[in-house]
């Protein structure tokens, strides 16, 4: 079952007082890269939500962003009194020597370095590796399931395509034995008119060599049964449960190759307009499979 690389998933809870909010979203890339934002504390959370990330995703640029909300109680600065004593023990004889009257301002020497430090979130959050592990676990999967859902549609639209190239090439092989006919008898009426207006012989032994010739240049029977096998293979791999992403860009660059190929030697009107047909699918094809993952 093909899956799209474009997806979005969301997880909110809160574990042992600290809530979390996760979003995983993913965007079209040629290879899979996994980009974790996570807040300062919070460092462990990249190493295992990247082997979380491999697991469940082969292909594509992913981002999962985690936000934290701390409670109040322990988001509050702590108090350095060891540090703040010793800048009063420092000030006490100024304000003496100075102006008797001075007085030391509290709120002035919390602004010092060192007496106000914020609170250790390493150990705040420690305790939450496996909640917010599942969370983000929640978040993946909800990714996952809007790529798959997304997946089945681009199936759909990828068979389809496939059947409107089957049904221009079943036209082509249809008519293209009837293109050395119509050269034939195009060629020999014309000969038979040049013969006419200037007596000139012609060796039918000529005539007949230029018609071979003319059909071997424009014999497209192993374009049509390589596109054929090509189309066979690229419907395998749509249906395959294995992410094939690359597999099929790679056969829809050879399907517009063989239909090139096709449009170059047929030289006929009829078959041209089926070509451009097949064409215009496999560009169509080769849009969407740039986001299979």
């Amino acid at each position: 079952m093909l899956r799209s690389m474009t997806g979005f998933g969301s997880a909110h809870g809160q574990v042992d007082g600290v809530e979390y909010a996760v979003e995983a979203r993913s965007v079209n890339s040629r290879y899979f890269k996994a980009v974790v934002k996570a807040p300062e504390g919070l460092s462990w959370a990249e190493v295992e939500t990247d082997k979380l990330l491999r697991r469940a995703v082969t292909r594509g640029n992913v981002t999962i962003t985690i936000s934290v909300k701390v409670p109040d109680d322990q988001a509050a600065y702590r108090v350095n009194t060891v540090a703040l004593a010793r800048y009063i023990d420092q000030l006490r004889p100024l304000e003496i020597e100075a102006n008797p009257t001075l007085r030391i301002d509290l709120g002035s020497l919390m602004a010092l370095p060192g007496v106000c430090q914020p609170p250790a979130l390493e150990e705040v959050l420690a305790p939450t590796r496996q909640g917010l592990m599942e969370l983000v676990g929640q978040a993946t999967d909800a990714m996952v399931e809007m790529r798959r859902c997304e997946g089945e549609a681009m199936q759909a639209d990828l068979l389809s395509q496939c059947d409107v190239v089957l049904e221009n090439l079943q036209a082509v092989a249809e008519h293209a034995p009837q293109v050395v006919t119509d050269y034939h008898e195009r060629l020999t009426a014309r000969v038979k008119e040049l013969v006419h207006r200037g007596a000139v012989p012609v060796d039918p032994e000529h005539l007949a060599r230029e018609v071979a010739i003319f059909a071997e240049r424009c014999d497209i029977a192993e374009e049509i049964a390589r596109l054929r096998g090509h189309v066979e293979q690229f419907r395998q791999a749509v249906t395959s449960p294995e992410p094939a992403g690359r597999k099929l860009d790679f056969i829809a660059q050879e399907m517009l190759r063989e239909a090139n190929t096709i449009a170059s030697k047929a030289n006929d009107t009829r078959i041209a307009r089926a070509v451009v047909e097949i064409k215009t699918a496999v560009d169509r094809i080769k849009e969407q499979v740039q986001n299979v993952e």
